[in-house]
């Protein structure tokens, strides 16, 4: 009787089935996030202006902000859509930026732009605004609108979400880790930050935050160099034999230019026909050499009173800067180098020693295109200053890798194999190509900087030199390509040292140099041979180390890192095993 009383037992419940992923909505998510960096980075590369490198790091950058929505994916798109707010805004710059110079928004350009005052930024505005940038901004963001009703709120288990998460951060710090690792630096907890802020500033909104920081870091390395700078003590015992006359010095100073690559120096291709017609004009120095293979270093000696047995010096001694500011010449800096960077601060401090400073060049890396020509309308402006002594640094950016970027499309007159040594194989050929096309576009500036000078009138000069060289397979067994300091060869150091003096200039101050121009001679002798170019003399000028005075002592050349003397060698020896 009680068992037929017993309420039957229920039926067990199947256990809730896991939550399936929802693999199409991250892929929608991730997509948008992506087109605020990509369409930028992709405008970038389709138009020559950078490497794949920006468009790497945005593919991968742009993973981070899938962390939110996998902490809360049921808030997926609302977080999208506050996300996306911000990105759309920030990403506006990046494109407007594109639109006008062609380039990627970097840490350079920050520097232009907080250094410049509101009129500046209004006159800038007005300068470059066009109407098709409003239909252009109507379809950049329909794009976004597009793939933001693809978005929803997302399904995925709480093990899945931590996975996910797992493999995107060792995304995001795996390659900066191995970056490190393989520059044999410690990866640790302050090594990898820096290391992920690099990765991710090429990614909106990151090259602001990023950019920033290093801004403010760099300029902080600089304001630091220029107060040691300003407390130097003037040089003493100053005299000027050209006191009270009216003048224009101009020093030119080029970036990774062999001249065993310009036909002025006897290579057998045709890199410098307008220099070679400029022939009778010039002084061509055929035995210089630099004194370092680095940009940094390398001017560190040639502007300052430092050299291979004093490399400190430049701290603690007036620069060539300093020398024509005393002299009373009114001075600038034409840069088409990075504006400020890790490795250009010291250039940056270099250029502030001087009144007035212009930059060209606003690229996060040496990775894209900025053609020399453009220093030319800056430099004709500078002319015209009504200042009747005006010194002007003019910084190129030469034949600086990748060659391909430092020239335009017109000079690419090199594309096979001919004036070229039968060693040359496919391999090299493309390269070498590259460089004889860049050298070719370079003699192109250089040329148009004189011609410029000369129809100036007046008393004028103008020296041309490279910070360094460049081993474009040139040195036995040809299987090297370009610089590398623990194993020198010539073509590294081997440099083209001009000078271009005007008519008037000639007549006023005449002096011949037939007997000076196969002196060998190191770079970081510049400073005691632009004195006596222009005429000064002072407490501590050494004419020994002047490649144009009388008083010319030869000496060692000596290449090799300074930090280890015993290692260094004497670079006479290779010039004169060269063939």
């Amino acid at each position: 009787m009680s068992d037929a009383l017993q309420t039957p037992a229920a039926p067990a419940l199947p256990a809730p089935a896991a939550a399936a992923t929802d693999w199409r909505g991250l892929v929608w998510a991730y997509l948008f996030f992506w087109y605020f960096s990509g369409v930028d980075h992709l405008l970038l590369v389709a138009s020559g202006a950078t490497s794949l490198s920006p468009l790497r790091h945005g593919l991968l950058g742009s993973l981070l902000w899938l962390l939110p929505l996998l902490a809360w994916p049921r808030q997926g798109k609302r977080l999208a859509t506050a996300i996306g707010l911000l990105l759309w805004v920030v990403s506006l710059v990046n494109l407007g930026y594109f639109a006008i110079y062609r380039q990627e928004f970097s840490e350079s350009v920050l520097f232009v732009l907080l250094e410049s005052n509101p009129t500046e930024a209004s006159e800038y505005f007005e300068s470059y605004f066009a109407w098709w940038m409003i239909p252009a901004l109507a379809i950049y963001t329909a794009g976004a609108w597009w793939l933001w009703r693809r978005l929803r709120p997302l399904t995925l288990s709480r093990r899945t979400a931590w996975l996910l998460a797992f493999a995107i951060v060792a995304l995001l710090v795996l390659p900066g880790a191995v970056r490190l690792h393989m520059k044999n630096k410690p990866v640790d907890s302050a090594t990898l930050p820096l290391a992920l802020a690099h990765d991710l500033e090429p990614v909106v909104p990151w090259q602001f935050v990023v950019g920033s920081w290093k801004y403010r870091q760099h300029l902080q390395e600089m304001q630091s160099l220029l107060e040691q700078n300003r407390r130097l003590p003037p040089l003493a015992n100053l005299v000027d034999t050209h006191a009270g006359q009216s003048a224009t010095l101009v020093l030119v100073i080029g970036e990774s230019t062999s001249r065993l690559h310009m036909g002025l120096y006897g290579y057998p291709r045709p890199t410098t026909p307008r220099l070679e017609a400029m022939r009778p004009e010039l002084t061509v120095f055929t035995r210089v050499v630099a004194a370092r293979p680095y940009t940094i270093e390398a001017l560190q000696q040639a502007l300052t009173f430092a050299d291979q047995e004093h490399p400190d010096r430049y701290l603690d001694s007036p620069s060539l800067m300093n020398l024509m500011r005393q002299a009373g010449y009114k001075s600038w800096w034409i840069s088409n180098q990075q504006a400020l960077s890790g490795r250009n601060t010291m250039l940056a401090s270099f250029a502030a020693q001087t009144d007035e400073q212009v930059y060209l060049n606003h690229g996060r890396s040496q990775g894209s295109y900025s053609y020399d020509g453009k220093v030319l309308e800056p430099f004709e402006r500078i002319l015209a200053d009504p200042a009747e002594r005006k010194f002007i640094v003019v910084h190129l950016l030469g034949t600086h890798s990748p060659y391909y970027y430092r020239y335009p499309s017109e000079f690419a007159r090199f594309a096979d194999r001919s004036g070229l040594p039968g060693w040359v194989g496919d391999r090299q050929l493309e390269w070498i190509n590259h460089y004889d096309n860049a050298v070719l576009y370079n003699d192109q500036v250089v040329a148009s900087l004189i011609d410029r000078l000369r129809q100036g009138g007046g008393r004028s000069l103008l020296l041309y030199f490279s910070d360094h060289g460049e081993d474009v397979y040139d040195s036995p067994p040809h299987d090297f390509r370009g610089r590398n300091e623990a194993s020198p060869t010539l073509p590294i150091y081997a440099i083209p040292f001009i000078l271009w003096r005007s008519p008037q200039w000639q007549q006023a101050w005449p002096r011949r140099f037939d007997g000076q121009t196969g002196r060998p001679f190191q770079a970081a002798g510049l400073i005691h041979t632009w004195a006596d170019l222009a005429g000064l003399s002072f407490d501590g000028h050494n004419p020994a180390k002047s490649l144009i005075n009388p008083r010319f002592r030869e000496s060692p050349l000596l290449a090799g890192d300074p930090g280890s003397p015993k290692r260094l060698i004497d670079l006479r020896r290779l010039q004169d095993a060269w063939p």
